[in-house]
C-alpha cells in the first residue's frame, strides 16, 4: 500500500513525462500520495442543467448540453478567436477561446453532443462562454463524478496546457479507481468513535467526489481534526524532547536583589492600589 501511495505521478493513466513535470513544478505533486491529498478549495453543484434560453450574463457557472454546429475565426491580432456556435433545441450561444485553437479544432467534432460547462457573458448582444469547459456527454458516466463537482486551484502555465481543475479531478478519479485496498486507519479506534469520525478512506473519497454537503462536512471533519491532531502530537513531542535534553537551571528561591532589579528594569507598572478606608 505504500509503494503504491509513493508511486510517481507520471505513471497514473492520464499523465505521462509532459504532464507529470508540469505538476511537478507547478503544484509539487510528485506521487500519488501527493495527488490523492491535494484537496480543493470549493465546490460547484453541478446538478443542474440550464437551457440556452434560460442563459443569462448574470448567471454564476452553468452547464448546458447541446451540439457545436461549427467553428469559425474572428477578429484579429491580439483579438484574434476561435469561436464556434452551440446549440441546443432552445437556441444558439457562442462558445470563444483565444488560446489552443488548434487542439480545440481537433478534440471536439461538430455533431457530437457535448456538457459545456463555464460562466456565461455578453458580447455583441450575443450569449457566450469564453474558454469553456467541455466534456462529451457518452463519457461522462465512465469517470467518478458527484452532484458537488470539485475545483482545483491551478496555475497559469497550466491552464495554457489544457491542466485544468476538470483535469486534476479526472485524474484523481483514475487514482481512486485504480487503489484496489482500503487505506489503514490513521487514528486509534477509540478516537474516532469518540468523536465520531468517519473512515479515512471515506473521508479522502469524499472530499474529491462527495454525494452531497452532509458527508462533504464530515469528510473535512474527519481530515481537519487529524491535521491538527498530528500538529499537538508534534508539539508535544518538541516539548519532550527539549525537556530531556535542556535541563535549565530551577531556582529553589528568588532573592530579594534579584526580584528588585526585575521590578525596576521591567518595563510593565503595577497598579497603584488604594488604600484602604
Amino acid at each position: 500500500m505504500q509503494d503504491f501511495l509513493d508511486t510517481n505521478i507520471t505513471y497514473l493513466p492520464g499523465v505521462g513525462p509532459k504532464k507529470a513535470e508540469l505538476l511537478n513544478n507547478e503544484l509539487n505533486i510528485f506521487t500519488y500520495r501527493d495527488l490523492l491529498y491535494y484537496f480543493p478549495y470549493k465546490y460547484i453543484d453541478r446538478t443542474r442543467f440550464y437551457s440556452i434560453a434560460e442563459l443569462d450574463p448574470d448567471l454564476p457557472y452553468v452547464q448546458v448540453k447541446g451540439f457545436i454546429m461549427g467553428y469559425s475565426v474572428e477578429g484579429r491580432g491580439t483579438g484574434k478567436r476561435l469561436v464556434a456556435d452551440f446549440r441546443d433545441e432552445t437556441g444558439t450561444i457562442k462558445l470563444v477561446w483565444f488560446k489552443g485553437t488548434r487542439w480545440i479544432t481537433g478534440s471536439y467534432t461538430p455533431g457530437v453532443e457535448y456538457i459545456v460547462f463555464g460562466k456565461p457573458g455578453v458580447f455583441n448582444g450575443m450569449i457566450n462562454i469564453i474558454h469553456p469547459e467541455i466534456e462529451a456527454s457518452s463519457k461522462v458516466s465512465e469517470r467518478l463524478s458527484s452532484a458537488l463537482q470539485a475545483q482545483y486551484s491551478t496555475t497559469e502555465k497550466l491552464k495554457n496546457h489544457f491542466v485544468t481543475s476538470r483535469t486534476i479531478s479526472k485524474l484523481t478519479g483514475n487514482l481512486l479507481k485504480k487503489m484496489n485496498f482500503r487505506l489503514p486507519e490513521t487514528l486509534p479506534e477509540y478516537i474516532t468513535s469518540n468523536y465520531r469520525l468517519i473512515e479515512l478512506q471515506q473521508a479522502l473519497h469524499s472530499i474529491h467526489f462527495p454525494s452531497g454537503p452532509d458527508i462533504l462536512e464530515k469528510a473535512r471533519y474527519r481530515l481537519k481534526f487529524e491535521e491538527l491532531f498530528y500538529i499537538q502530537l508534534n508539539l508535544i513531542r518538541f516539548k519532550s524532547n527539549r525537556s530531556r535534553k535542556f535541563k535549565g537551571f530551577v531556582f529553589s528561591s528568588i532573592g530579594r536583589i534579584l526580584t528588585v532589579s526585575i521590578i525596576i528594569t521591567s518595563p510593565f507598572r503595577l497598579p497603584k492600589l488604594r488604600k484602604r478606608l
